[in-house]
């Protein structure tokens, strides 16, 4: 077998910024040849200054510059997306963008392709424990309208759609700041906190990805759920980090529609969403990724959450005296 050269979209991204280094590692480690090479379009990408790591040039929304990106790849991880904006901008990334660089894995014969999707295409729930394929994909937003566009070219030329839902840990800056901000504005449980999630950390998802990057092929042509197995409730994660960041609980509790009442008062359409993304059942089964895999899930949320406590202390800073 020859050498093994991944090549990696997304690289200084939030998730990427995690699963680089674990490929850098394993490269190092393995008594094989492995290489990584990393599409760069702004930032340097991590380990490029080193040596570690091989960087090439490339734009999704400039199809032309992908142009020879895969020569010698035998492994693509696109884990590249546009988040926000206008559907024109997401489309020239993540529909357009992922046709393109397919295209080029295609002709240089890149025989796994493995794509970072998300659970958000299935829409807003609610979700309740299902598989995949056992859901309608309803997207209601540019960015997921879009990926969704990308996802369905990556699993039609047989390669793995990865879907996490939420994702918590070191360079999260939607999330919990997300949370947290809603928080300071609707400062009530809502139905009780008993909605249940899909949570996975950054660092567990990049082990995921990873692994699926060296390991047997991951099966062609699907998608596989990608969180801990263990939903969290809405209750469990407000307690967890209000615990660990000393915010005030919520009092009392509303209905999701008083809830939304009360955010409709405020005429700011970002913490309706918000709320929506956490008011009801969002949680999908995982047993097939984790039966691909031989690292376990790890601990759950709760646990977990203590050991990113420390980075989300510093980086909500500004904002946790605002929130209280």
């Amino acid at each position: 077998m020859g050498p093994t050269r991944i090549l990696v979209a997304g690289g200084s991204g939030f998730v990427g910024s995690h699963v680089v280094p674990l490929l850098r590692a394993a490269a190092a480690d393995a008594p094989q040849d492995i290489a990584v090479r990393l599409l760069t379009h702004r930032r340097p990408p991590p380990g490029t200054a080193a040596g570690e790591v091989e960087a090439v040039h490339g734009d999704l929304a400039e199809p032309a510059t992908l142009r020879g990106v895969c020569d010698g790849v035998t492994t693509v991880l696109h884990l590249a997306a546009r988040i926000g904006g206008g559907e024109e901008d997401c489309r020239a990334v993540n529909h357009e963008g992922t046709r393109a660089l397919l295209a080029e894995a295609r002709r240089a014969g890149v025989r796994r392709f493995v794509q970072l999707g998300t659970a958000a295409v299935y829409g807003d729930g609610p979700h309740s424990g299902e598989s995949e394929g056992r859901l309608p994909e309803t997207p209601v937003s540019a960015t997921s309208v879009t990926r969704l566009a990308g996802e369905r070219l990556v699993l039609a030329a047989g390669g793995t759609v990865v879907r996490p839902y939420l994702v918590y840990g070191e360079g999260d800056t939607w999330f919990v700041p997300a949370l947290v901000r809603l928080l300071g504005r609707l400062p009530h449980w809502v139905d009780e906190g008993a909605a249940r999630l899909s949570l996975i950390s950054a660092p567990a998802l990049a082990g995921v990805l990873a692994e699926l990057a060296f390991a047997a092929p991951p099966p062609a042509g699907r998608v596989l759920h990608a969180a801990h197995p263990r939903p969290v409730s809405v209750r469990e994660l407000v307690t967890t980090v209000c615990g660990a960041l000393d915010l005030p609980l919520p009092t009392g509790t509303m209905t999701g529609r008083e809830a939304l009442s009360h955010l409709d008062a405020t005429a700011d359409p970002v913490f309706r969403r918000h709320l929506a993304l956490i008011a009801v059942d969002r949680w999908y089964a995982t047993s097939h990724l984790w039966s691909l895999l031989s690292r376990p899930p790890g601990p759950a949320f709760p646990q977990d959450f203590t050991h990113h406590t420390p980075w989300y202390r510093t980086s909500l800073l500004e904002q946790l005296p605002k929130a209280t």
